[in-house]
């Protein structure tokens, strides 16, 4: 089987699989290494860990190991695909297709890494997204649009969380160019998940600002737990999750506790307030905004793909 069969395999697989995520490119380019270690075929079993939620010896430093033996420095994923819940199932699908490229006759497993090597590095070269910048168009539509292409993208790459992603940082950008006299701590959305003890995503003095795209019944529950210790509760979502949110609100008893905001609303007019409402300094407003979206960004993510151009 020639070099050619094999990519041709793999285009196929990825194309079909939607397998461009930096969580689901950390799974595949790990199950690479292990195959070219352990040789093939593969028992998809036994690379699961005990309880079968996670791939087994997936992580971080595994991850960085093989992409430093390709002189990659980068970081392609905090979390190094770990915490991925479509993990084990990308795991059985590209175990199964390796199985079969050794039946058919694959000699040498480094042309499958070297594959994923070209992938990765293509996620890094990745276009920003791109958003046109007119000083007639409403401040609102422009946030909306971001708010689309993310929400495509996501599609696009199989459930990969971009829209919650993309938001959580417009609004933590938003709110230190609003507060400069403030230290707006901002954290990746993978760690904003996992990590315990934090009361939102950004607090500020005794309130909890949470940001989400599908507010639910363990949000509210926080949110209460916000109120419970004499903190102010305020939930910024989409338009589509003021009415979820505000009926999650209804069904536990707090109506008139916690403030909702629709993000596209939140985000725009606050722009309008730093430009002080002149149109000569809106564009000004916005590219310090997008500045320092990205900036975040590059602290935050190891995605450089979901850094915005204005057009």
């Amino acid at each position: 089987m020639d070099d050619h069969d094999v990519r041709s395999t793999l285009d196929t697989y990825r194309i079909e699989k939607r397998i461009s995520g930096k969580g689901s490119l950390a799974v595949v380019l790990h199950l690479s290494r292990c195959a070219r270690d352990r040789g093939l075929p593969l028992n998809p079993d036994a690379m699961l860990t005990e309880g079968g939620a996670q791939v087994l010896g997936l992580g971080r430093g595994a991850v960085q190991k093989i992409l430093g033996d390709h002189g990659i420095e980068k970081v392609l994923a905090e979390e190094g695909g770990r915490t991925s819940r479509g993990g084990p199932a990308v795991m059985r699908s590209f175990v199964a297709v390796l199985n079969e490229l050794h039946r058919k006759g694959l000699v040498d497993i480094s042309v499958v890494e070297r594959y994923w090597i070209g992938r990765i590095r293509e996620f890094f070269d990745a276009k920003p997204f791109v958003v046109r910048y007119d000083v007639a168009r409403s401040m609102r539509s422009m946030i909306r649009e971001l708010l689309v292409l993310a929400n495509k993208r996501q599609r696009e790459s199989g459930g990969v969380m971009v829209v919650g992603t993309m938001l959580q940082h417009l609004v933590g950008a938003k709110l230190q160019l609003a507060l400069p006299e403030l230290a707006i701590e901002h954290h990746g959305a993978a760690t904003a998940d996992v990590v315990s003890g934090r009361d939102g995503d950004f607090v500020l003095d005794q309130t909890a600002i949470h940001i989400t795209t599908a507010p639910g019944e363990a949000l509210i529950r926080k949110c209460a737990r916000n109120l419970n210790s004499g903190m102010r509760a305020i939930i910024i979502t989409t338009s589509g999750g003021v009415a979820a949110a505000e009926s999650q609100i209804e069904i536990h008893e707090l109506t008139g506790r916690i403030d909702v905001f629709d993000a596209e609303q939140f985000l725009a007019a606050n722009l309008l307030e730093l430009s002080l409402f002149v149109s000569a300094r809106q564009k000004q407003t916005v590219d310090q905004f997008i500045a320092t979206y990205n900036a975040i960004i590059d602290r935050c993510e190891t995605d450089p793909s979901l850094k915005i151009r204005l057009a």
